[in-house]
């Protein structure tokens, strides 16, 4: 099998809020487009940043979205969700989150009540996974994903382990259940540890490292914080842990459909956009309490 050239290596931004609870750096569609991303369209991260104290939950309030899932994924802090089609829950370090908007519905983010009290250091990764065409109008639904429910892969030689949230890996199935072939895992390897991952040459593939060093490949050393995009003319790369090192790892089939998007809206159609507005004026999304 052929390795997986890197296209490239993305340092973080400048970090931006999404309300005042989730200080961002945008990864998708940052600096490659939601076509050569798909089906990962967008990709916020929100790298260790400390909250202080607080008695009112920062976050972000009631916003619609449709034609498309959303997936957080908690490294450090807890957050709650709520949404108009009965979702929600409370996810704390190493549980995932994985709402589908498909026709609509509104939800809002905050800080965990409790956490918010004592504040903290705080590290999530958001995720907008596209929906195809046949699916997006279908009945929304929440999946809450807690760490004990995640499938944990040991690697030989104690190297470290591979937790599987979506797809396969080694033929051991990931927790989530998706609408087209994704692959999402986290990596955790200790200082030292070497592996190799292999995904269809078609794939859209990324790496985001959440924490510590690696050098991929052999050749290219990644800093904590960066991401990684590799190209479509290979099967297999490889990771090189320079420190202990948690990888969130991205490959999905392209869905390869038109993308029309705007704001919290993702459809293939300007018509469907326009759509998607008038319905959530008339109040077609359900109703949330801010």
């Amino acid at each position: 099998m052929k390795t997986k050239n890197i296209e490239k290596v993305v340092k973080p931004g400048t970090p931006h809020f999404v309300g005042d609870g989730f200080r961002v750096h945008n990864f998708i569609p940052g600096t490659s487009t939601m076509k050569r991303m798909d089906p990962f369209i967008m990709m916020d991260y929100n790298s260790k940043y400390n909250f202080p104290p607080t008695d009112i939950p920062k976050g972000v309030g009631v916003h619609p979205h449709r034609g498309f899932e959303t997936v957080t994924i908690a490294y450090k802090g807890r957050v709650e969700h709520g949404d108009s089609a009965g979702g929600g829950g409370i996810i704390g370090e190493g549980d995932v989150q994985w709402m589908t908007a498909a026709s609509g519905v509104l939800h809002k983010e905050f800080h965990e009540t409790e956490w918010s009290k004592t504040g903290g250091e705080f590290q999530m990764v958001q995720l907008w996974v596209n929906l195809p065409a046949k699916d997006k109008m279908s009945s929304p639904k929440y999946q809450a994903i807690s760490n004990a429910d995640i499938k944990k892969v040991i690697l030989a030689d104690d190297a470290g382990e591979v937790e599987v949230i979506a797809g396969e890996y080694q033929g051991n199935k990931g927790a989530a259940s998706t609408f087209s072939p994704i692959n999402m895992l986290n990596l955790k390897l200790k200082k030292g540890a070497k592996t190799t991952l292999s995904f269809p040459k078609h794939y859209t593939t990324g790496l985001l490292m959440v924490e510590g060093d690696a050098k991929l490949n052999d050749n290219t050393n990644v800093p904590q914080d960066h991401f990684v995009l590799f190209s479509n003319d290979g099967e297999n790369f490889t990771i090189e842990a320079l420190d202990d090192a948690v990888i969130l790892v991205l490959s999905g089939e392209p869905i390869n459909e038109p993308i029309a998007a705007h704001g919290p809206f993702v459809m293939n159609t300007q018509e469907e956009l326009i759509q998607a507005f008038q319905d959530f004026n008339t109040g077609k999304f359900g109703y949330l309490e801010d």
